[in-house]
């Protein structure tokens, strides 16, 4: 089993597969089986990971502990070193897991039905499961964060590899965009402004609450489920504009004035202020579109597209020029790809694969040639906004045995892993000597991968 295995148990024991424990339980007597320091590990808890993790490579009823047993050795470090993840941190994993699973079952109402669980019942349960697995990567990042590895131990590491077992490095592409929002119409905005103002109207006479508005109304589908509510953030969490309203904010009785953001428009509630975080609601309602002015944006890119190939000015100069997109406009329209490595640390690269392409470019990228424009398309920009673009494939390197000249960053992660996990399963070693540990007599004879759990 690696690491990155056990780092993912919190997720499996509330991945789709799930079912009610009661349902899984009906016939169990509880009963502790595995004690690890003061942590306890009942036999309902290895039924419930058996059921939702399907097929398991070995004993179920042997891995499943271990597991379990493994993870509370992280969870027992991190109160030695005091590392604790963040509200902030497991609110949003909990928001984006829900969010998938909603997406996955189609609406709220599947979702509840699947799980036999209400919403209230299901963001409780995963907001202590994605806490534990948060919890966990802090701590392995804690334990490894020093390892290092120089170019000439990658150098060593992979100098009598052979070609046919070196990591297979995907096609990657450089792109740059020109994208343009459509003009949104006023009466349009006016239209989202007055609903916006009737719904701070219905709050302030009693006739409405903000938390029900926000539940039919808002256009935020991570918050609206949650009748606008929001967790306690700080204000650089926040759109500045947005920020700015919402720090004004001093009543919890006051609704905000109407904010404009890069999101859409606003209304806000105070809940709570806890030292420099605020917990709110909001409402955000976005204007629509017009499909004349969607055609309109099209039509613009598309004359854009053939006087750069006409010649009259480039690609780059355009991008530079007329692009709504902040993040490639300032380099001439060349999109570029954050990743963090090993110790997380931001590497910033213009190379992605096509994985990590937004789906719309991945599609039209596909047909393109080095040099060539695309044909307008329009796709959602990372705020949820409509925007027409076009895109030059500026350069493609197709899938290749991984070199030290051309991928030292991938080689060099894949031999930090290596060491990290040789490292981490010492670390698990060592523990396993330094914790107290009992086990039920039907476990003792189970073929653990690491056999410290029975002593002698």
């Amino acid at each position: 089993m690696s690491i990155q295995r056990l780092l993912s148990l919190s997720l499996l024991l509330v991945g789709m597969q799930a079912t009610l424990l009661a349902q899984t339980n009906n016939n169990i007597v509880d009963e502790v089986i595995w004690v690890v320091g003061d942590e306890a590990i009942l036999r309902s808890d290895v039924e419930k990971v058996r059921t939702q993790m399907g097929r398991v490579t070995g004993n179920p009823y042997c891995v499943i502990p271990e597991r379990i047993a493994i993870q509370k050795l992280f969870l027992h470090q991190a109160q030695i070193d005091s590392i604790e993840a963040s509200d902030e941190q497991i609110n949003r994993n909990v928001e984006d897991q829900i969010n998938k699973w909603v997406q996955t079952a189609g609406s709220t109402e599947k979702l509840e039905e699947y799980r036999n669980m209400t919403m209230t019942q299901i963001r409780e349960e995963t907001y202590d499961l994605v806490k534990d697995n948060l919890t966990m990567e802090m701590v392995t990042e804690h334990l490894t964060k020093d390892i290092k590895v120089t170019p000439a131990e990658v150098r060593h590491y992979f100098k009598d590899v052979p070609i046919d077992s070196l990591p297979l490095i995907p096609t990657q592409v450089e792109i740059e965009l020109l994208a343009e929002h459509p003009k949104v119409q006023q009466e349009e905005v006016d239209r989202v402004k007055a609903a916006l103002r009737d719904y701070t109207e219905r709050i302030n006479n009693g006739s409405s609450s903000f938390s029900t508005l926000a539940i039919l109304y808002s256009e935020d589908p991570g918050s609206a489920r949650q009748g606008g509510e929001m967790d306690y953030m700080s204000k650089m969490d926040f759109d500045p504009a947005f920020a700015n309203a919402a720090w004004s904010l001093t009543d919890p009785k006051k609704i905000s004035k109407i904010v404009e953001s890069q999101y859409g428009y606003h209304i806000i509630q105070l809940i709570d202020k806890r030292g420099d975080k605020l917990k709110l609601r909001h409402i955000l309602k976005k204007p629509h579109i017009d499909q004349q002015d969607i055609d309109a944006s099209l039509s613009r890119l598309d004359s854009i597209s053939d006087d750069i190939r006409n010649g009259k000015f480039t690609f780059e100069d355009a991008a530079s020029a007329l692009s709504d997109d902040k993040d490639s406009r300032n380099n001439h329209g060349l999109m570029f790809n954050i990743t963090t490595d090993h110790s997380g640390n931001r590497i910033r690269t213009s190379r992605f694969k096509m994985a990590e392409l937004p789906t719309e470019i991945a599609r039209v990228v596909e047909g393109l040639d080095i040099g060539e424009i695309s044909k307008p398309f329009t796709m959602l920009d990372k705020t949820g906004k409509q925007q027409c673009c076009i895109i030059k494939l500026k350069s493609r390197l197709k899938a290749h045995p991984a070199t030290i000249t051309e991928d030292f960053q991938v080689l060099q992660k894949i031999v930090e892993d290596k060491r990290s996990e040789e490292f981490l399963n010492n670390w698990i070693r060592e523990k396993q000597q330094t914790t107290y540990i009992r086990i039920n007599p039907e476990w003792v004879n189970c073929e653990f991968q690491y056999p410290g759990w029975v002593k002698e």
